[in-house]
């Protein structure tokens, strides 16, 4: 066997285990097993290319392995499930910044020495330098906006829509002419600064509640630029690859679509959100003349402890509040007192896809217990107790019948069935889509005011001594 066949033969092998490593992933029980075997796979294909291609440093080659792996290990164990979308975004955007510098390398080695280039080799370099670019810095934006550097209300201005229209024609327009008339490299590097202003101008808009959306979009991005970049080396895997994670992305960007009830135009062009929106600390005016009824942990502690039933309904608040484990605690206390405890996952609930699920998992929470919306939520109108913690928008009750919010049609928790709703929250603060809830102020829900760690370590005190 010659060295090209023993090549493709192992990007073959690579390719099948990254798709058996992605089937892995979506489930929590058989996620580790298929990161490690998705691992393997990419092992496999590095080592294969680096025999394979004519390599021009291995000491710069390897000084970067190991400044590349120990940035990544260090941020792996301190940065906190808080910021584990922030995190993902920036990984979204230097996958595309480093897609996009393949592509960049690629059409100054093939025009540096003739000044020509292939029609297949510049529509792949230039399909990887527009895409890189744009998930780049609109990666950069979406973590500013869920870091707080950037303000998580959409950001407008008047023509908006318009300027951005100009930008992509212009991006598109000097490509053309990059790959149909003279790969001339000002116009080349033109188009990288046009569409890294593009990026920024397309993230800014989009509201802080379309995060989950957003993060979702730019890692399909990420992967359809390593894809560009995989034909514009002639490198299967990278292709193969690429479009896995590109139509991965896709596909889960139209569930959370689903999960909200609104179109992908609507998500990056309606400007849903106010993020920055205040709201009462506490008890006060709400929906018309209606009042918050605000318990204690005592009081509240009672009604758990005598529940038959309990559905845990977790949002962005108890990751806030680093509270995942205090709640795991809180369900060990009540199941020993024969109490049914599950928990009920929203698909956009947090900042990023699955978000709850991988902090429930972190808490070692039985996956058993974890149920998406459509498998909950015809058991709310038979439990005693739906305990909302830090959840919002996805439970309010005005995605119904409300025609006016920008959270209409939106499939929601039920979690307004419930004999009781208790609702763990710092204030009254509206949620990401910067709308009232109407839960706040049924007369079925008691409010627990305070950070949730608090909150659930108090009542884990006080259920044990019911």
């Amino acid at each position: 066997m010659s060295f090209p066949q023993f090549a493709d033969l192992s990007y073959l092998v690579a390719s099948i285990l990254f798709i058996f490593g992605l089937k892995r992933l979506s489930s929590p029980a058989t996620a580790r097993s298929g990161n490690a075997i998705a691992s393997l796979g990419m092992l496999i294909a590095i080592v294969v290319t680096l025999l394979d291609k004519q390599v021009l440093n291995y000491t710069t080659l390897l000084a970067g392995i190991v400044l590349g792996s120990a940035i990544g290990a260090v941020a792996a164990r301190r940065v906190q499930m808080t910021a584990m979308p922030q995190m993902v975004g920036i990984f979204n955007g230097f996958g595309g910044g480093a897609s996009a510098l393949v592509a960049a390398a690629e059409f100054f080695r093939l025009t540096g020495g003739t000044g020509s280039i292939s029609l297949d080799a510049a529509l792949s370099i230039m399909a990887g330098v527009f895409i890189g670019t744009v998930t780049l810095s609109g990666s950069f934006i979406a973590f500013g906006k869920l870091q707080g550097f950037v303000t998580g209300a959409p950001v407008t201005y008047p023509l908006q829509k318009t300027l951005n229209l100009l930008l992509f024609l212009t991006a598109i327009g000097l490509s053309a002419y990059v790959i149909a008339v003279r790969p001339d490299p000002n116009l080349f590097l033109a188009v990288a600064v046009v569409t890294l202003v593009l990026g920024v101008l397309l993230v800014l808009p989009i509201g802080g509640a379309d995060m989950p959306v957003v993060i979702s979009l730019l890692n399909s991005y990420s992967g359809l630029v390593a894809s560009a970049a995989g034909f514009a080396i002639d490198n299967k895997v990278l292709i193969v690859s690429g479009a896995l994670v590109g139509a991965s992305g896709l596909i889960l960007t139209r569930i959370m679509c689903v999960a909200m009830n609104r179109s992908l135009l609507n998500v990056l062009f309606g400007a849903v959100g106010t993020a920055d929106a205040k709201g009462a600390p506490g008890g006060g005016p709400g929906v018309g003349d209606a009042t918050v009824r605000e318990t204690n942990a005592e009081e509240a502690a009672i009604m758990l402890a005598y529940a038959k039933s309990v559905i845990v309904v977790p949002g962005y608040g108890l990751a806030v509040a680093q509270a995942q484990h205090v709640a795991r605690e809180l369900a060990d206390v009540l199941n020993g007192r024969g109490v049914e405890v599950r928990y009920a996952i929203h698909p956009v609930a947090g900042r990023m896809p699955g978000h709850m699920n991988v902090l429930l998992a972190e808490a070692n929470v039985p996956y058993d217990e974890l149920f998406d919306m459509d498998e909950i939520n015809p058991s709310f109108e038979r439990t005693d107790v739906a305990l909302v913690v830090g959840a919002n928008d996805v439970v309010n009750p005005a995605a119904r019948h409300d025609t006016s919010s920008p959270i209409y049609g939106m499939p929601i928790m039920d979690v307004d069935k419930a004999r009781h709703v208790l609702i763990l929250k710092r204030s009254l603060r509206p949620g990401f889509a910067g709308v009232d809830n109407e839960l706040f102020y049924d007369a079925k829900t008691m409010m627990l005011f305070g950070d949730a760690k608090d909150s659930l370590t108090k009542l884990v005190s006080e259920v044990r001594s019911a």
